[in-house]
Parts: structure tokens; C-alpha cells; sequence
């Protein structure tokens, strides 16, 4: 386990040192903030453009925003964070292969399994930390502006988008084992939500989905049950290990 230990260590210090880390806290911090603040300029800016709009024969009515429009944004805004967040890590395993240090690594005795399990950590930990530091800036300037005590299920309905990022990024590791190479990587992740999507056309699948989690916003204001979202949970959390194990064997078995 030193090795393991010693290796994660090693790869988050590369990605301080790189500027990742500070690039992906800017990213969570920015969002965060940007959330609560469209909500809050919304009707300033319907009132800056209401006299372009009346001339060409639209009205601007009173606009009511509050929490639930904060929150709208936070799950408006989570594909995009979600996508700049995997473009940034897209390469974290298959540069290893491109530049070939994951042969000196095998070389100096690091268990394959090893080099993959400190990758999805170092992944994991980025994306909690990132994502729940998101969530708690929306939280605090939504409760500084408005009231949160309005909505329903909001930690669980953020639980379950944090959940289908953690099964996005485990397809990402999956397909640099699969492809070796950042694009094969995000190609795969591509490839199987846009599947994972179109199998909701089949009703009896929909709520065993991943994708199912990343419609959790009705759950804030109840127009959607928890209980919907339960089976998609259990199955993306077993796909997640699934694919990381997946992607384990897979490496054990491939030349390098």
C-alpha cells in the first residue's frame, strides 16, 4: 500500500504543480458564484432590454425570481462543468501511455492495478471536492439572497448529479484503457451517455439509467419523487465499480 500511497501523492502533486488544481477551483468557485448571480441580474437585464423588446412587439412582465431560480441555474450549468472538467482530465491516464512512462512505472515493480487505482483517486477526490465546494457557494449566496427552506430534496437532488459525474469519470478511465489516448477516452464517455440517453425511449429502463440523475431538478420542488431516482443510483454506483474493474483487468491483460 507505500506504493499506492507514494504514487497518488505523486500525482496530485503533478497536478498542483501543473496549474490544474487552481484551474479546477476557479472552475467550481466561478460556477458557484455565477449561479445565484444570473438568477439575481435576470430582472435587471429583462429591464435593460425591455425597450428593444417592445419594439419589436414583445412584453416584459413583472419576473419573480428566488431560490428555485438559483437553483435552476446549478443544474442548468452542471453539463458544462461537468464537460470542461473531463476535457481538463481527459489525458490523466492515457498520457501515460503516449509518453511511456507507464512502462518505466511497470518496470519499478507498480502493480498495473495500482496505477489505475491512484488515477480514479486522485479523480475522485478532484471532482467531490470541486463539486460539493460548487454546491455549498450556490447554497450560501442562494440562502444570503433568498430562502432555500422553499425547495425539496436539494442535497439529495445534488447527490444525484454528483453521482452521475463520479460514473462519467469512471468511463473516462475505462476508455483510456480501452484506447489509450485522451480522445478514445472522451469519445467512450460520448459514446455511452448518448446510449444511456437513448434507452430512455423505453419506459421500463428509464429509471435504472445513469442519465435519470441528471434530471433530479424536479425533485426540488416535488414534482418528482426520491424514489425515482433510488434504482438509478444502485445501478450507477454498481456500472462506476464495474467499469473500473473493467478497466483493471483490462489493463492487466494488455501489453504496454
Amino acid at each position: 500500500m507505500r506504493a499506492l500511497a507514494s504514487f497518488t501523492k505523486k500525482e496530485l502533486l503533478e497536478i498542483v504543480r501543473s496549474g490544474k488544481a487552481v484551474l479546477v477551483t476557479i472552475l467550481f468557485l466561478l460556477f458557484g458564484i455565477m449561479n445565484p448571480a444570473v438568477a439575481k441580474l435576470t430582472p435587471w437585464l429583462l429591464e435593460t432590454m425591455a425597450s428593444s423588446m417592445a419594439e419589436q412587439g414583445l412584453a416584459v412582465t413583472g419576473v419573480r425570481v428566488d431560490a428555485m431560480t438559483s437553483w435552476t441555474q446549478f443544474y442548468k450549468n452542471f453539463p458544462m462543468v461537468l464537460i470542461v472538467f473531463l476535457l481538463i482530465f481527459g489525458g490523466i491516464l492515457a498520457g501515460e501511455y503516449q509518453k511511456g512512462t507507464m512502462v518505466h512505472m511497470i518496470a519499478k515493480g507498480l502493480a498495473r492495478w495500482k496505477i489505475l487505482a491512484s488515477k480514479a483517486a486522485v479523480l475522485c477526490a478532484l471532482w467531490t471536492v470541486g463539486y460539493w465546494l460548487m454546491y455549498l457557494v450556490t447554497y450560501a449566496y442562494t440562502a444570503y439572497f433568498w430562502d432555500n427552506a422553499i425547495l425539496s430534496h436539494c442535497a439529495f437532488a445534488a447527490l444525484c448529479a454528483y453521482a452521475a459525474g463520479l460514473w462519467m469519470l469512471s468511463l473516462l478511465l475505462l476508455g483510456s484503457v480501452l484506447f489509450r489516448s485522451a480522445g478514445g477516452a472522451l469519445g467512450t464517455v460520448v459514446l455511452v451517455t448518448a446510449l444511456s440517453y437513448l434507452l430512455h425511449i423505453l419506459p421500463r429502463v428509464q429509471s435504472y439509467l445513469p442519465t435519470t440523475l441528471l434530471s433530479a431538478t424536479g425533485l426540488l420542488d416535488n414534482s418528482t419523487e426520491p424514489s425515482r431516482f433510488v434504482s438509478a443510483l444502485c445501478v450507477g454506483a454498481a456500472l462506476t465499480a464495474g467499469n473500473l474493474l473493467a478497466a483493471a483487468m483490462g489493463m492487466k491483460k494488455q501489453a504496454v
